[in-house]
């Protein structure tokens, strides 16, 4: 009892030391938006901020719930994870598509964000259709639906909401030009910064979001007399089922007596398996009523505060060129075109090594780190922690090198960014090399003491985090801003909508980090693969760097 108590207090400390920092950081970005911004860009970043909310709180549980409800793999859990990181993507140029042909981005937003509700009170539901260590797969097919309208929801919100930002600059820089150059060329400056502002708020909700289900998680446990364990799920499931074999039979022995508050006894371990499984997911089904509560939310801050907020309008056609002027610009179109293919494969790379935090390394977190007292998932916050930290130094920085007649170009700032990328998982292999950590398969299987005397402390995920946060920093912003200046005038919608495909494919095959942390012999292996793409990409980048650089000053 005191220990879990301790463990929560341990968690909720934590929750406020982060807040603490953010705060300033939040006040700071409000009063910039405020100052030196369009109108209505707050409103538009706290709709946002709401429901990427609700999605972190779903996103930083998701693999781990499917393992823990419905006793899958992490494989299988990984490909349903994959294929919903897909979707969220690439049904955003579908709704790009709803959006324009009936020219009502207010209402499409709206109504993504109602489907979104709906997907999110689907989950919150805790069905289990009997047997919470035996769940029928039709419950598995309503968790999937849930996804799918989630997905299709986000798909109505996400990219249209960012349409509406970029028209709110469009009208903002069209209003300055009305005052002169000057005005105009102050204008152009704010909108990378504006965008920067709007990033940030999305990881305001990213910090606070993965302490929602593990709090909440933990309180239900201890509502049914169990104290929380991240083994317990797995090894109920096998035991239920009849597959539990060598030292794993211990291993529940010893877990569930530890998992019984105040000492008590376990007695049938059959009903203890059963009544664990149903408190440990009923908790975290609870959160996902959070997650529906954060849409209703950003949906009322979206419906009283439209009316600041502008409607993208249709750009206005350009008179049809001479035969002379469309050879020219065909082919500058194919060179830029080529040149924004290029980035994409690269962009793909780095997609499927950056999103592994919701893949193989919340399976590291889990099995190969201690978090007792704070919960694998919790560790997901330390990346959007990181961004709302470091983002004003890296301004500061790349600000400082320009005014000096230093400044790195965008194609050398992605370049360095799958280096850093690459350092988070040379690091891994490092950890993993002095630990001799074996495969997943194989470390689940070793006697309980073994694997807690070899397990690394939560450090190691900071690092990793702030690797892959800064390699982040480097690669997702400024990849939209050389999308927008590599991308011909007229396919600027096309363009961007090919870097969320990129985005889409690389999301599509982060289960494999999964696949191979578990199958591969040794668990360096698997980070070798992540940290190879990642420096494979480096140096395409770099060949392609002086090409790249040409095109877009053309």
């Amino acid at each position: 009892m005191l220990q879990d108590l301790w463990n929560n207090n341990r968690m909720v400390a934590m929750l406020i030391a982060i807040l603490v920092v953010v705060v300033p950081f939040l006040i700071y970005y409000v009063v910039e938006a405020k100052k030196n911004h369009p109108k209505g860009l707050i409103s538009a970043a706290l709709s946002n901020m709401g429901e990427r909310f609700g999605y972190y709180i779903m996103n930083a549980v998701l693999l781990l719930f499917l393992c823990s409800k419905f006793g899958i793999s992490d494989d299988a859990a990984g490909w349903i994870y994959a294929v919903f990181y897909f979707l969220i993507y690439v049904l955003s140029l579908p709704g790009g598509m709803v959006a324009d042909r009936l020219q009502n981005f207010k209402g499409t937003i709206i109504a993504g964000l109602v489907v979104m509700a709906a997907g999110y009170s689907i989950l919150a539901a805790p069905v289990f259709g009997g047997n919470p260590g035996a769940v029928p797969n039709w419950v598995l097919v309503l968790t999937c639906v849930s996804l799918i309208l989630i997905a299709t929801g986000n798909g109505l919100f996400k990219g249209n909401l960012q349409a509406i930002v970029g028209q709110m600059y469009d009208n903002y820089e069209a209003e300055a030009a009305k005052k002169g150059p000057e005005a105009l060329a102050i204008a152009k400056s704010r909108r990378d910064s504006g965008f920067q502002i709007f990033y940030v708020f999305i990881n305001i909700g990213g910090v606070i979001a993965p302490f929602v289900a593990p709090l909440l998680r933990s309180a239900m446990l201890k509502l049914d007399g169990f104290i929380y364990n991240a083994d317990l799920p797995r090894l109920c499931h096998d035991f239920l089922q009849g597959t539990l074999d060598g030292h794993n039979v211990a291993n529940l022995d010893h877990l569930a007596q530890k998992a019984m508050i105040d000492g008590g006894q376990v007695g049938d371990l059959t009903a203890f398996c059963t009544n664990y499984l149903e408190s440990f997911n009923t908790g975290v089904h609870y959160s996902f009523i959070a997650s529906a509560v954060a849409m209703v939310l950003s949906l009322l801050i979206f419906v009283f505060t439209r009316n600041v907020l502008p409607n993208p309008i249709k750009k206005e056609k350009a008179a049809k060129p001479s035969v002379e002027e469309a050879a020219a610009d065909a082919k500058e179109i194919q060179q830029r075109l080529f040149a924004l293919f290029a980035v994409l494969g690269v962009a793909i790379f780095f997609w499927f090594s950056f999103h592994q935090n919701g893949q193989s390394l919340s399976v590291f977190a889990r099995d190969f780190c201690h978090t007792d007292s704070i919960a694998p998932e919790i560790w997901q916050c330390i990346n959007p922690f990181f961004v709302i930290v470091l983002t004003p130094i890296i301004m500061i920085v790349f600000g400082a090198m320009a005014k000096r007649g230093k400044e790195i170009s965008t194609p050398k700032k992605i370049a360095l960014g799958m280096f850093v990328a690459a350092c988070a998982y040379l690091f891994l292999i490092a950890i993993s090399m002095v630990n001799g950590y074996p495969s997943g398969e194989e470390f689940k299987s070793l006697p309980e003491a073994a694997k807690v005397a070899v397990k690394a402390g939560p450090w190691v995920l900071i690092v990793t985090y702030f690797f892959l946060t800064v390699a982040e920093l480097f690669i997702s912003p400024l990849g939209l801003s050389f999308v927008s200046k590599i991308a011909p005038q007229r396919l600027q919608g096309i363009c961007q909508g090919l870097w969320l495909c990129a985005t889409a494919i690389g999301n599509l095959f982060i289960a494999l980090g999964v696949t191979m942390l578990n199958s591969f012999p040794q668990q360096w292996q698997c980070w070798a693969v992540f940290a190879g793409f990642c420096l494979i990409s480096m140096g395409v980048m770099l060949g392609m760097v002086k090409w790249l650089e040409r095109v877009t000053s053309e």
